[in-house]
């Protein structure tokens, strides 16, 4: 494991091939989104543009690592019914996969015989993790990284199992 954690520009950067993404927790408590998702919560509307100050840094990383060649994708175990974040976050997806991401969701009952790593976490190019550490309470308790390849096969198979039994997001109904 390594205390040095890139940038989410210099970890895709270095993606040749693939990006993925496995988000397990049913709400998160992100400083950066905190107003957007109280403006939500109090009038039902999200910011889906991707071109606003919220998204744009978001949408053109990823526009640019699929220029690149390269798939990024994410998946999202969700328990059911889902909670107001994960409605909120649905509700934003739109911007995900408008700038190339491809995004599917599980429902966590579903999950249930799937061997899965303790955290959150992005896998590049089936080598390098970088786990995605939270509190209780969601909020974002620091990234780690790992190079280990008994850590990255974990984390492969892991979310492949995931993405093979979860639907495409415009197949999803939020229940």
């Amino acid at each position: 494991m390594s205390s040095i954690v890139p940038t989410f520009d210099e970890l895709l950067g270095t993606a040749a091939h693939s990006a993925v993404h496995l988000e397990m927790r049913d709400a998160y408590g992100v400083n950066s989104e905190a107003a957007d998702f109280a403006r939500w919560r109090a009038t039902g509307e999200r910011d889906t543009d991707p071109d606003s100050a919220y998204w744009r840094p978001w949408a053109e990383l990823v526009r640019r690592t699929v220029a690149r060649g390269v798939v990024v994708r994410r998946a999202r175990i969700v328990s059911e019914p889902v909670s107001d974040y994960i409605r909120y976050e649905y509700a934003g997806t739109v911007v995900n996969l408008g700038a190339g991401e491809q995004v599917r969701w599980l429902p966590r009952r579903q999950a249930s015989d799937i061997p899965l790593p303790g955290n959150d976490f992005w896998l590049v190019d089936s080598a390098v993790v970088r786990w995605n550490h939270f509190a209780g309470d969601g909020v974002s308790g620091g990234g780690e990284m790992s190079t280990d390849p008994t850590v990255a096969k974990l984390c492969a198979d892991a979310f492949e199992l995931v993405w093979s039994r979860a639907v495409p997001h415009d197949q999803y109904t939020i229940r």
